[in-house]
């Protein structure tokens, strides 16, 4: 887990869900006022908001070729609970999909999920393959096939890993 550019537009939200919890430590923002407060859930919708940010860690996982880390409810069926309306600019004509309902989280990221499939960014949206970290990044390399949230980290225990699995 080292410092990377945000992902791009609404991505930057499904991103800094996915990182509330550190899978090394333990620690989960949404346990917090403040963790909570930043993705506008209360107390009563954590439980809800965690759900949401383990079904995205497992499609972010799928996005970096990597299976599950759990069962999980699936995304598509966590997002249709999230309805969106299409906005037309009347000034320049422009169309964007947007929340229906405006505010809950779901809907916020049923919205960044449509701008990024849109873009073509979605796919590019990936958890590090390392099983103690799953930690979200946006892949930036050109041929996207990053593994590791961090090369300098994760990718080189997985590297001395297979070193020393040889040297036995």
């Amino acid at each position: 887990m080292t410092e990377r550019s945000p992902a791009p537009g609404g991505l930057t939200l499904v991103e800094a869900l996915v990182n509330t919890l550190d899978m090394e430590s333990g620690a989960d923002a949404l346990d917090t006022a403040e963790g909570r407060e930043r993705f506008g859930v209360t107390a009563e919708e954590a439980d809800r908001a965690r759900t949401l940010r383990e079904s995205l860690r497992a499609t972010l996982l799928a996005h970096a070729g990597h299976p599950p880390h759990r069962d999980v409810t699936p995304l598509g069926a966590l997002l249709a609970e999230a309805p969106l309306l299409v906005t037309v600019d009347a000034a320049d004509g422009s169309a964007t999909l947007a929340p229906a309902d405006g505010r809950s989280l779901h809907a916020r990221v049923a919205a960044a999920v449509a701008d990024a499939l849109v873009a073509g960014t979605w796919t590019r949206l990936k958890a590090c393959a390392a099983a103690d970290c799953h930690w979200a990044y946006y892949d930036r390399s050109p041929a996207g096939r990053g593994r590791w949230c961090s090369m300098q980290v994760c990718g080189a225990r997985a590297k001395m890993r297979r070193y020393r699995a040889k040297e036995v």
